[in-house]
C-alpha cells in the first residue's frame, strides 16, 4: 500500500482567549516520519515521479531541513533512491537531521552557500544530472504546482465553520493550498518564519485568490533563530495543551497568535484554525545548539 492514502488530520481545540476560540489542526500526526505539510507536499510529486519511471529524487535544503528528512523517508517507503543536495560545506558533518537522511538511505551531496544559491539554475541542474544520473527534481521545501495540490487538501468539509485559517510560512507553498481551498467567507494569514520580504511574490506565482495576508513580526531575527522567551512558550505551550511544537514554524506561528490575541490586536475572526505543519525531527538538532549556548532546552 502507498504511503500517501487519503488521511484527514484531526482538529484539537485549544482555549479560548478573550472570546477568541483556538483550534489546532494535527498535522503533524499523519505519519510518523513523512508528517505535516511535507507529507502533503510530496504526494503528487511522488506519484508524478512513479508515473513517469523515475527511480531516485533530487531535492535541495538546509542541514536541519524537515523537507530533506522527509523527502528520504518517504522515498524508502515507496522504494525510490533519493539524493539530498545540503546548503553549506559544513554540512558534511553529520548532525540528527542528516544521520535520519543517511540512515533512510539519502544520498548527501554538500555544496557552498555560493552554490546552492544557483539551485533554480539550469546549469547547476544540468551539473547534477551528469553527476548523478537522471532523477526526479523537487525544489527546496518541496513547493511547486504540484505541492499547492496537495496543501489543498488539509482543508476539509469540517473546517467550513472557521473564520480565519493560520499556517507558517516558509518557502510558501502550503499557504498557497490553504489560500485556494479556503471557503469565501474564509481568510488565511500567514505567518513568516524568516526574514524574507519577496514571500508575497512567492505566493502569488500559486494562487490569484486575494483573500490572504502576511505577518511578518514574529521571526525571532530569521529562518531558525530562537530566543528563550520562545522556548520557555514552546515548553509551556507543551505542558499546558501535551502538544509539542518545533521551534523554527509552528512554534513561531504559535507565539505569535497567543500575543497577538492575549494583547487584543486581534478584533475579529472569533474561530481560528492554526495548521500544525509539523517539523518536529529538528528539535533535537535544535537542542544540540541550545545546549552549547546554555539555553533551556525543548521538552518533547
Amino acid at each position: 500500500m502507498s504511503l500517501f492514502i487519503d488521511q484527514k488530520s484531526v482538529n484539537q481545540f485549544l482555549t479560548s482567549i478573550n472570546g477568541i476560540e483556538i483550534t489546532l489542526k494535527r498535522e503533524d500526526l499523519l505519519h510518523p516520519t513523512v508528517s505535516g505539510n511535507k507529507f502533503r507536499k510530496l504526494k503528487y510529486n511522488l506519484r508524478q515521479a512513479q508515473a513517469k519511471g523515475y527511480h531516485t529524487l533530487l531535492t535541495f535544503g538546509g542541514p536541519f531541513s524537515n523537507h530533506l528528512a522527509a523527502t528520504a523517508a518517504a522515498a524508502k517507503i515507496e522504494g525510490l533512491k533519493s539524493i539530498g543536495i545540503v546548503r553549506g560545506e559544513e554540512a558534511r558533518k553529520l548532525n540528527p537531521t542528516l544521520q535520519f537522511c543517511k540512515d533512510q538511505g539519502m544520498t548527501l551531496h554538500s555544496i557552498s552557500r555560493l552554490d546552492y544559491r544557483l539551485k533554480s539554475q539550469v546549469q547547476l541542474i544540468d551539473q547534477l544530472q551528469h553527476q548523478f544520473g537522471n532523477f526526479y527534481l523537487i525544489p527546496e521545501g518541496g513547493s511547486n504546482a504540484l505541492a499547492v495540490k496537495g496543501c489543498k487538501e488539509i482543508l476539509t468539509e469540517d473546517d467550513s465553520h472557521f473564520d480565519l485559517i493560520a499556517c507558517s510560512v516558509g518557502t510558501g507553498g502550503t499557504l498557497a493550498g490553504l489560500i485556494d481551498s479556503a471557503l469565501p467567507h474564509q481568510k488565511v494569514v500567514g505567518f513568516s518564519a524568516l526574514r524574507n520580504q519577496t514571500l508575497e511574490t512567492e505566493i502569488k506565482k500559486w494562487t490569484a485568490n486575494q483573500n490572504w495576508s502576511l505577518n511578518h513580526d514574529y521571526t525571532f531575527g530569521g529562518y531558525a533563530k530562537v530566543s528563550i522567551p520562545l522556548i520557555e512558550f514552546i515548553n509551556t505551550f507543551n505542558k499546558n495543551f501535551k502538544t509539542p511544537l518545533d521551534p523554527v514554524y509552528t512554534g513561531k506561528l504559535l507565539f505569535g497568535i497567543f500575543d497577538l490575541i492575549k494583547n487584543r490586536q486581534w478584533h475579529s475572526d472569533k474561530k481560528i484554525l492554526i495548521i500544525h505543519t509539523g517539523g518536529l525531527q529538528g528539535i533535537e538538532g535544535m537542542n544540540q545548539k541550545l545546549t552549547q549556548k546554555k539555553w533551556p532546552k525543548i521538552i518533547v
